[in-house]
């Protein structure tokens, strides 16, 4: 008779059991989950600065009104421009220098005043020995109308990128000069 009672017994189980977890199961899952979240927080920053860069569209750079073109001679002349800048949280005014004139076919291109020899400052005619030529005050580094280097620095002077708009004179990034060779 037990072995019929036993067969009716198993008959009336539900068939689906639900199988409970262990605290073994609870632990390997929580503390997975807690290493996966923490994992994350550390890695997805570093891939967003490693591929921010490539995300950025390239843009043509911002230029800054200057001069009106009327006032550019053959001639270098000097001329202080602000350049508004961003960086990071923090906005500031950057005060910058640049020698404009026009040359034999009457385009205007500007060079930059930093000599390429060690960074000073060079200037127009302002050594008399050198006529007509930028001299840095520093070195002794003199360098032509076009920024072709004559004597001490290594490069010519780097120009900057040169816009006309409305009759004014606009500047824009600095690159190497492409006046000379």
């Amino acid at each position: 008779m037990s072995n019929t009672n036993d067969q009716h017994e198993s008959s009336h189980r539900p068939p689906n059991r639900r199988k409970e977890m262990s605290r073994r199961q609870f632990l390997t899952y929580t503390l997975g989950g807690a290493t996966a979240y923490m994992a994350g927080g550390v890695v997805l920053p570093m891939l967003r600065f490693a591929v921010d860069p490539i995300l950025h569209k390239k843009t043509e750079g911002s230029f800054v009104k200057v001069v009106e073109t009327s006032k550019i001679t053959n001639e270098p002349q000097e001329f202080t421009f602000e350049l508004q800048q961003q960086d990071g949280w923090y906005a500031s005014t950057a005060s910058l220098t640049a020698w404009i004139r026009k040359d034999e076919k009457g385009e205007i291109y500007a060079l930059s005043p930093i000599c390429k020899h060690l960074g000073c400052t060079i200037g127009w005619n302002n050594e008399k020995s050198l006529p007509n030529e930028y001299h840095c005050p520093c070195h002794g580094a003199h360098y032509t109308k076009e920024g072709k280097n004559l004597a001490v620095a290594p490069k010519p002077l780097d120009e900057y990128k040169v816009k006309v708009d409305k009759d004014w004179v606009l500047l824009g990034d600095i690159i190497p000069n492409t006046r000379v060779k």
